[in-house]
């Protein structure tokens, strides 16, 4: 029976082991699937690994360096995949060449072998977990547990789906790439921005998911914001002279800025013109300004930069009355054109109703209402009701609020949409009861 200390070694050595996965897991994947060619096979021998760990550590102490330990074994363990598999081949010449070229590879130097390739194989692993052939899904899914060393279940609970249908979805990416077979490489020059557009918009959709949670009990999800974040990081250092690169994490990190503010004391939305900018996070509006001046100096701001561009004048807006809408419509009829999409209109709308009126954001929303181009989004009917209430009309803002609140999948949100209702109504009944004593 396995006393305290017994006890107390296994829980130490697992949050060591938890940690240097988080950290290295994309490390020893990439490095895996380069000798391999192979992403479910590179992972596969990854996790043994990991479960090499989870078993000699407690017993032996923890080594000096866990993540090159971590190395060591799994490209062991690649190797001897490789040799049983040249082996069941029958083809002797090979294997000799084969191997020896692999042990060079990963020996002798194991400090140094965990440097050599690191970046071009996260690089490779991004394009390949986020590649075309599979669907949005499967890549979301495909890069968080790659790249994020997020496990089925966490990936499931930041989704609000079901561990099995997370775990169908990566299987199914791994067995498409394999059938695909898609090559272990970074997009040649002709491909990249193609392909790399891909990989910022699965970055970009965890992000987002992380920031304004689509469904559940959460406002926010800040893990996906982080890990969005770090990718994006990881990225800018692989691709520096790309400036769309630049622009996302530029924009991650100023909307980051406002975690903090953007959460009341019992876990409510605080909307943008409500929060306490005194806590915004001045250091990340800080590495969000100097990603986008980089983004500039590289070229033309993309959408990405561009969206960041409108998040930088709002940070740099120390009061709500201080924020240069004029400045933003122009951003916004520049995104417009560089990334033409509903979504995009009703902010728009949104912005001009600050800038010129709402009389005119009413306008745009109604043309959007008219197209039937946003039918069951929820910030339509949300987006009118606020216009509406601008503009007096209490009554038709709160029908608009509880139809927003209906369509909304997020609890936070919709006790939010309902209480503005609830206030629209009460407004709206104070002005009869007014006009009633009036008339009398």
């Amino acid at each position: 029976m396995a006393g305290p200390e017994t006890s107390a070694a296994k829980q130490a050595a697992a949050r060591v082991i938890e940690g240097v996965w988080r950290i290295e897991s994309a490390r020893i994947i990439g490095a895996l699937a380069r000798m391999l060619r192979n992403v479910g096979l590179a992972e596969e021998l990854a996790q043994d690994a990991l479960v090499s760990a989870l078993e000699r550590w407690p017993e032996a102490g923890i080594p000096d360096n866990p993540a090159a330990w971590l190395m060591t074994v799994a490209k062991n363990r690649a190797l001897d995949h490789l040799r049983h598999a040249t082996l069941q081949r029958n083809k002797e010449p090979e294997l000799t060449y084969e191997i020896e070229t692999l042990l060079q590879d990963a020996a002798p130097d194991l400090d140094a072998a965990l440097d050599d390739d690191i970046g071009d194989d996260l690089l490779r692993l991004m394009f390949i977990a986020c590649h075309p052939v599979l669907s949005t899904e499967a890549r979301v899914a495909l890069t968080l547990r790659l790249l994020g060393g997020l496990t089925t279940d966490e990936i499931a609970h930041a989704f609000l789906v079901s561990e099995a249908t997370v775990a169908q979805r990566i299987v199914r990416a791994k067995r498409a790439l394999a059938e695909a077979k898609v090559p272990f490489e970074v997009p040649r020059a002709s491909q990249l921005v193609a392909r790399l557009a891909s990989v910022l918009q699965v970055i970009y959709l965890i992000y987002n998911e992380g920031y304004s949670a689509s469904a559940g009990s959460d406002w926010m999800r800040p893990r996906l914001c982080d890990e969005a974040l770090r990718l994006g990081r990881i990225l800018a250092g692989l691709l520096p002279d790309e400036p769309e690169v630049h622009g996302l994490v530029a924009l991650m990190e100023i909307q980051s800025s406002r975690a903090r503010a953007r959460i009341g004391a019992r876990g409510e939305p605080v909307l943008l013109l409500d929060q306490d900018r005194g806590r915004w996070d001045q250091l990340l509006i800080r590495r969000g300004l100097a990603a986008l001046e980089r983004a500039g100096q590289l070229g033309e701001y993309g959408p990405y930069a561009v969206q960041a561009a409108i998040a930088a004048c709002h940070a740099r807006a120390l009061t709500p009355e201080q924020t240069d809408w004029q400045r933003i419509a122009a951003l916004y009829d520049a995104l417009a054109q560089l990334m033409p999409s509903p979504v995009v209109e009703l902010n728009r709308a949104v912005v001009l109703g600050m800038a010129y009126g709402p009389a005119l954001g009413l306008e745009l929303v109604d043309a959007l209402i008219a197209s039937d181009a946003l039918r069951n989004y929820h910030l339509l009917p949300s987006v009118r009701g606020d216009l509406l209430a601008r503009l007096g009309r209490m009554e038709e803002a709160r029908a608009e609020f509880e139809q927003a609140a209906a369509l909304t999948n997020n609890l936070r949100e919709r006790a939010l949409l309902l209480a503005r209702a609830h206030g629209c109504g009460a407004e709206a009944g104070q002005g009869d009861a007014a006009g009633a004593a009036g008339a009398g």
